[in-house]
């Protein structure tokens, strides 16, 4: 089975206490352990779309990469907008080498397979105060990521044609005002119908746009999830 959850927000190494947003994070980290448990196989896999650890470098990170890796499944991460231990491919991945993680891969250009589903996505960025032009360079630079992973996730699918593309962000495309018209149109191009995505914290359904333009949103923030990692179908 593939399954996803974001915005774990884990901060074993760090002073970071969650409760501070709500009673709902009271003990997030070993409600995620027990709910992963029962819930995920080894065999399985887990995408986490961002905001994985509070630690500013990945020493810091480390303890909760540690605590990820020992979970059952296979993980595969993106990157969130407090993941600030994120720094290049090389050297993290020669940090998982170092510290035996190696149950995690990286979302990153690139895309996976699992369970007939091909996995692809990048961070993503949104503004909640109107689109400036540095939001704008972001924006672009993201979307250029996007189609990377899914130019990479089209290669993975002329080898396996009955997989389906799904697209895992960890910010939102649509919500209220802001609309990432440059990932729409990279999402139309490749065909995709389903986006799941983290970063919002207590919000009403009534907020969350479910469909736009044909396409499927999904919300899958970890608090909004209660800590219980969501079956991609």
């Amino acid at each position: 089975m593939l399954y996803v959850i974001a915005d774990t927000h884990l901060s074993f190494s760090v002073e970071k206490p969650m409760d501070v947003f709500g009673a709902k994070w009271e003990n997030h980290a070993e409600k995620l352990k027990e709910n992963w448990i029962k819930t995920v196989k080894n065999e399985d896999t887990v995408v986490i779309p961002g905001d994985i650890s509070w630690g500013i470098d990945l020493e810091e990170a480390k303890e909760d990469l540690l605590f990820l890796d020992r979970l059952p499944g296979k993980k595969i991460i993106g990157k969130g907008n407090h993941d600030y231990w994120w720094t290049t491919a090389k050297k993290i991945g020669a940090f998982f080498e170092e510290n035996g993680i190696n149950t995690i891969s990286l979302l990153y250009n690139n895309a996976y397979i699992a369970d007939n589903i091909i996995i692809c996505g990048t961070r993503g960025w949104m503004s909640d105060f109107g689109v400036k032009t540095e939001d704008e360079r972001i924006i672009k630079r993201e979307a250029a990521r996007l189609e990377l992973s899914l130019g990479a996730g089209k290669k993975l699918g002329e080898q396996n044609p009955d997989a389906e593309i799904k697209v895992f962000l960890h910010y939102p495309v649509v919500f209220g005002d802001f609309i990432n018209y440059e990932f729409i149109d990279v999402l139309y191009r490749y065909g995709v119908s389903d986006v799941y995505y983290g970063h919002l914290h207590n919000v009403s359904e009534e907020q969350l746009d479910r469909e736009y333009l044909g396409i499927k949103y999904h919300l899958i923030a970890g608090d909004y999830l209660k800590f219980e990692p969501l079956a991609v179908k």
